[in-house]
Protein backbone atom coordinates (compact mmCIF):
# COMPACT_ATOMS: atom_id res chain seq x y z
CA UNK A 1 0.00 0.00 0.00
CA UNK A 2 3.05 2.30 0.76
CA UNK A 3 4.56 1.98 -2.82
CA UNK A 4 0.89 2.66 -4.74
CA UNK A 5 0.23 6.28 -2.49
CA UNK A 6 4.07 7.08 -3.48
CA UNK A 7 3.54 6.46 -7.10
CA UNK A 8 -0.11 8.08 -6.85
CA UNK A 9 2.67 11.19 -5.15
CA UNK A 10 5.13 10.78 -7.24
CA UNK A 11 2.38 11.10 -10.49
CA UNK A 12 0.97 14.15 -8.83
CA UNK A 13 4.08 15.85 -8.47
CA UNK A 14 5.17 15.21 -12.10
CA UNK A 15 1.80 16.24 -13.04
CA UNK A 16 1.49 19.65 -11.12
CA UNK A 17 5.20 20.46 -12.15
CA UNK A 18 4.27 20.39 -15.53
CA UNK A 19 1.14 22.89 -14.74
CA UNK A 20 3.82 25.34 -12.63
CA UNK A 21 6.84 25.36 -14.79
CA UNK A 22 5.70 24.15 -18.51
CA UNK A 23 3.98 27.09 -20.87
CA UNK A 24 3.20 24.49 -23.68
CA UNK A 25 1.42 22.30 -20.88
CA UNK A 26 -0.48 25.91 -19.95
CA UNK A 27 -1.62 27.05 -23.21
CA UNK A 28 -3.33 23.36 -23.87
CA UNK A 29 -4.59 23.00 -20.85
CA UNK A 30 -6.67 26.84 -21.19
CA UNK A 31 -7.41 25.40 -24.20
CA UNK A 32 -9.16 22.78 -23.11
CA UNK A 33 -10.82 24.86 -20.20
CA UNK A 34 -11.83 26.82 -23.21
CA UNK A 35 -13.37 23.76 -25.37
CA UNK A 36 -15.02 22.79 -22.09
CA UNK A 37 -16.78 26.26 -21.69
CA UNK A 38 -17.22 25.94 -25.57
CA UNK A 39 -18.90 22.85 -25.12
CA UNK A 40 -21.41 23.86 -22.70
CA UNK A 41 -22.49 27.34 -24.21
CA UNK A 42 -23.13 25.39 -27.42
CA UNK A 43 -24.96 22.54 -25.72
CA UNK A 44 -22.81 20.25 -27.84
CA UNK A 45 -24.17 16.62 -27.33
CA UNK A 46 -22.84 14.44 -24.71
CA UNK A 47 -20.99 12.12 -27.82
CA UNK A 48 -19.22 15.44 -28.54
CA UNK A 49 -18.25 16.51 -24.68
CA UNK A 50 -16.41 12.85 -25.04
CA UNK A 51 -14.63 13.42 -28.01
CA UNK A 52 -13.72 16.73 -26.66
CA UNK A 53 -12.51 14.92 -23.26
CA UNK A 54 -10.57 12.41 -25.21
CA UNK A 55 -8.62 15.01 -27.13
CA UNK A 56 -7.85 17.06 -24.20
CA UNK A 57 -6.58 14.07 -22.07
CA UNK A 58 -4.81 12.92 -24.92
CA UNK A 59 -3.53 15.92 -25.64
CA UNK A 60 -1.99 16.63 -21.92
CA UNK A 61 -0.77 13.33 -21.94
CA UNK A 62 1.11 13.62 -25.20
CA UNK A 63 2.41 16.79 -23.69
CA UNK A 64 3.79 15.29 -20.82
CA UNK A 65 5.50 12.26 -22.44
CA UNK A 66 6.94 15.10 -24.83
CA UNK A 67 8.40 17.14 -21.90
CA UNK A 68 9.95 13.82 -20.31
CA UNK A 69 11.21 12.75 -23.34
CA UNK A 70 13.42 16.14 -24.00
CA UNK A 71 14.05 16.02 -19.98
CA UNK A 72 15.39 12.88 -20.61
CA UNK A 73 17.86 13.90 -23.72
CA UNK A 74 18.92 16.86 -21.61
CA UNK A 75 20.03 14.29 -18.67
CA UNK A 76 22.28 12.37 -21.09
CA UNK A 77 23.97 14.85 -22.69
CA UNK A 78 22.80 19.19 -22.32
CA UNK A 79 25.74 18.81 -25.75
CA UNK A 80 24.58 19.30 -29.03
CA UNK A 81 23.99 15.87 -30.49
CA UNK A 82 22.35 15.38 -33.71
CA UNK A 83 20.46 12.13 -32.20
CA UNK A 84 19.03 13.91 -29.15
CA UNK A 85 17.63 16.86 -32.02
CA UNK A 86 15.88 14.11 -33.83
CA UNK A 87 14.19 12.52 -30.73
CA UNK A 88 13.27 15.58 -29.56
CA UNK A 89 12.36 16.97 -32.94
CA UNK A 90 10.09 13.91 -33.17
CA UNK A 91 8.66 14.00 -30.00
CA UNK A 92 7.67 17.64 -30.26
CA UNK A 93 6.69 16.80 -34.23
CA UNK A 94 4.02 14.00 -32.38
CA UNK A 95 2.29 16.87 -30.25
CA UNK A 96 2.02 19.12 -33.40
CA UNK A 97 0.33 16.21 -35.39
CA UNK A 98 -1.89 15.47 -32.21
CA UNK A 99 -2.43 19.17 -31.93
CA UNK A 100 -3.56 19.53 -35.66
CA UNK A 101 -6.56 16.49 -35.07
CA UNK A 102 -7.39 18.18 -31.96
CA UNK A 103 -7.76 21.27 -34.01
CA UNK A 104 -9.85 19.41 -36.91
CA UNK A 105 -12.31 17.77 -34.24
CA UNK A 106 -13.01 21.18 -32.32
CA UNK A 107 -13.65 22.79 -36.18
CA UNK A 108 -15.98 20.05 -37.24
CA UNK A 109 -18.11 20.24 -33.62
CA UNK A 110 -17.78 23.95 -32.70
CA UNK A 111 -17.85 25.63 -36.72
CA UNK A 112 -21.45 25.15 -37.14
CA UNK A 113 -22.61 26.19 -34.22
CA UNK A 114 -19.81 29.41 -34.11
CA UNK A 115 -21.26 29.86 -37.79
CA UNK A 116 -24.70 29.88 -36.96
CA UNK A 117 -24.15 32.18 -33.94
CA UNK A 118 -22.02 34.91 -36.04
CA UNK A 119 -23.94 34.64 -39.25
CA UNK A 120 -27.72 34.08 -37.77
CA UNK A 121 -28.56 31.07 -40.52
Amino acid sequence: MKRLKKSFENAFAGFFWAVKTQPNFKIHFSLALTSLLGGILFKISYEEFLIILTFIFIGLVVEMLNTAIEKTNDAIDKTWRDDIKLAKDLSAGAMLVFSFGALLAAIIIFGPRIYKLIFGI
